[in-house]
């Protein structure tokens, strides 16, 4: 334990002295001479990559816009069922004028192909 001791401190003393020894001395001025162009040939280390480039949105005119014409034809009227003069009753598939003026919506009848009685509604 001694020994180990003993050479402790040696070391101590001698990394002491050594850091003692080496005492920052002044700067020395180097001076350099050159022709304004590297030495050095050969290509970059890096290629940078090339921007990006966004072409500008598309934009498209609205269509020419047209005035209406100046007057449009007028709708046609829906003419009188089938013709009649007057009422008409609606009985299912088949419709008949009516003889005489009821209430619309009231029951009334038109007579099938075949003779028989359909009943139906006035409009």
């Amino acid at each position: 334990m001694h020994l180990l001791c003993r050479r402790f401190a040696v070391g101590t003393l001698i990394a002491g002295l050594v850091g003692a020894l080496m005492v920052p001395g002044p700067a020395n001025a180097r001076v350099w001479v050159g022709f304004g162009f590297p030495f050095y040939v050969g290509p970059p280390a890096y290629y940078y990559p090339p921007p990006v480039y966004y072409p500008p949105p598309s934009y498209y005119p609205p269509p020419a816009y047209y005035p209406p014409p100046a007057s449009y034809a007028a709708p046609q009227q829906a003419s009188p069922a089938a013709g009649y003069g007057g009422q008409v009753c609606y009985a299912g598939a088949y419709t008949c004028p009516m003889e005489r003026q009821v209430a619309s919506g009231s029951s009334c009848y038109c007579r099938d192909n075949s003779g028989q009685r359909v009943a139906g509604r006035a409009n």
